[in-house]
């Protein structure tokens, strides 16, 4: 049995907070991740579809829309929302109040994924090229290679 705090205090003075609570409990068939998002903050850095995992996003606090193929889903405080094997997505804090978001995922590892950012570039969302370093990660255009998005820590 393995016991853990959810979030921790000094998470509201940070716009993006992240707990993966799957490491801390030693879960062995399912993903568990807590998020906490401040107004504009996205779920996931990239539009995205698992071929194997499926999700679930429980929104705790707050309203979380989700970029999906059939246009954006609101899901608000008490509501969940799944996406099965292949389908694409990508959740957002488009409202003024923080979001807190649980999401599961099964089977724990993701297996292949497909990852697509807008490209200022080609006008588009393409296919994206991850590179990781330490502290950051960088997302470039498959097409053309521009940098379409940036993450440090």
């Amino acid at each position: 049995m393995r016991k853990t705090t959810v979030s921790d205090s000094t998470a509201e003075t940070q716009a993006r907070y992240f707990n993966a609570l799957s490491a801390e409990l030693g879960t062995e068939g399912v993903a568990i991740n807590y998020f906490e998002r401040s107004a504009g903050e996205s779920i996931g850095d990239c539009y995205h579809r698992h071929h194997e995992q499926e999700e679930v996003f429980v929104v705790l606090d707050g309203t979380a829309t989700f970029d999906t193929e059939d246009g954006d889903i609101r899901v608000e405080t008490g509501e969940a929302i799944r996406f099965a094997p292949g389908e694409w997505q990508r959740g957002r804090n488009r409202e003024s109040e923080r979001l807190r978001v649980l999401a599961l995922g099964a089977p724990k590892e993701t297996g292949a994924t497909d990852l697509r950012r807008e490209c200022p570039t080609c006008e588009s969302r393409t296919p994206v090229v991850v590179s990781e370093s330490d502290n950051e990660v960088r997302y470039h255009c498959e097409e053309c290679g521009t940098e379409t998005g940036r993450y440090t820590w």
